[in-house]
């Protein structure tokens, strides 16, 4: 038996539109980092990126459970002395949310430099309106 690695141009891309109101930011991320990956599609391989675009639409209406508001920190370092930042997870939604949905999505990616590649796939939006209409994303219903 060998094999089977898919060629690059066996691999087809499509676009998803995820809307986040309402869902929870675990498990919407981590739904969205399978997509990123490609590990709903047949021909799937780890090392190899197969994975396709996806869409995230009314970020700032995504909830957390628990206390996780008022407890859950976002830690930044700049690499200079006094460069540490941390930021609670209540600001970090009011500021920006795409932020704290492309943290919770890249943490859930392999951490090497596939990762790298495949989060830049990722387009997060704070309102309803998004400019990947000319794609014709494909609604996801229950991300």
């Amino acid at each position: 038996m060998k094999t089977y690695i898919p060629a690059k141009t066996d691999i087809k891309r499509q676009w998803y539109l995820v809307d986040a109101d309402g869902q929870i930011l675990g498990r919407l991320a981590s739904k969205v980092a399978n997509i990123l990956r490609g590990k709903n599609k047949v021909y799937y391989t780890p090392n190899f990126d197969t994975g396709d675009f996806v869409v995230v639409v009314n970020a700032e209406k995504i909830r957390m459970t628990g206390k996780k508001l008022m407890q859950k920190i976002s830690f930044s370092y700049s690499g200079y002395p006094g460069g540490t930042r941390f930021i609670k997870y209540k600001k970090l939604l009011e500021d920006s949310p795409e932020k704290a949905i492309r943290m919770a999505v890249k943490g859930m990616l392999p951490h090497n430099k596939l990762s790298d590649r495949l989060i830049t796939k990722l387009k997060v939006y704070r309102g309803a309106e998004h400019r990947h209409g000319a794609q014709k994303p494909e609604r996801i219903s229950q991300a």
